[in-house]
């Protein structure tokens, strides 16, 4: 979508809010051994409190309010019975629904414990949340869209890391996904589009430790790295103006 009035960035911002604090609420809530559905039992309580919908379910039908995705999980993860583990990747991806208006955000930690990869992780998570912020930088009315992509692949290589190219951010807004469509984490040269004034984006990354592709499981939900590599996504959902992008979910 396009914001066109006041309506729209005050619809915006209290969605973008709502998703915000329910995924740093679950962010703070893991702790090893609880299961990816008591946290997601964390998010939609969030989330109903403040009359939001998980757009998740709303669209799609997806089973769980949020997608929790861990170690070589690198999106959708479906909330059940695993249970989390200390020096686990864990990545919690919140969307959602109110009066309209949609926001879509995510964000990766390493749980606190002893593991063997514990450094590795840690820069990892590191990484990919910089690699967001290159790539959030480059959003601004009249810069190429495929800037944000070279961005973040940019910053993810000069830190020993790969991306994957067939996941990728999306317009938002009216809908949870909707027009420009892909925004990748590498710069397509045969995209020559133009970033608008207004224009919402869900920006996102997915850095991995070696993997480029993903594929899907037989759940027809979950995503994951082929060659057991590990991933970390961050996601905000911001407004291009002249002068930056405003994040709607901080």
């Amino acid at each position: 979508m396009t914001v066109e009035n006041e309506k729209d960035w005050a619809g915006l911002r209290r969605i973008g809010q709502i998703v915000a604090r329910t995924r740093d609420e679950m962010l703070r809530s893991i702790v090893p051994g609880m299961t990816t559905a008591e946290l997601d039992g964390i998010g939609e309580a969030m989330l109903k409190r403040h009359g939001a919908t998980p757009a998740p379910r709303k669209v799609y039908n997806f089973p769980g309010a949020t997608c929790i995705s861990i170690n070589d999980v690198a999106a959708h993860g479906i909330p059940g019975r695993r249970t989390i583990r200390a020096g686990d990747i864990v990545n919690v991806d919140v969307s959602a629904e109110l009066d309209g208006y949609y926001a879509d955000t995510g964000a990766t930690i390493v749980v606190e414990g002893d593991s063997p990869e514990t450094e590795l992780k840690q820069r990892l998570v590191d990484s990919s949340r910089k690699a967001l912020d290159a790539g959030m930088a480059e959003a601004r009315s009249g810069a190429k869209l495929n800037r944000i992509g070279k961005a973040i692949e940019r910053e993810a290589r000069s830190r020993g890391f790969a991306v994957i190219r067939n996941l990728a951010g999306h317009g938002v807004g009216r809908k949870l996904h909707e027009e420009p469509g892909d925004i990748t984490n590498f710069e397509n040269k045969q995209d020559g589009r133009l970033l608008k004034n207004g224009v919402v984006l869900a920006i996102e990354t997915f850095l991995s430790t070696g993997a480029e592709y993903v594929l899907e499981e037989e759940d027809g939900w979950t995503i994951r790295t082929p060659d057991r590599s590990l991933v970390a996504q961050f996601e905000h959902t911001v407004v291009v103006t002249k002068d930056g992008p405003v994040i709607m979910t901080v």
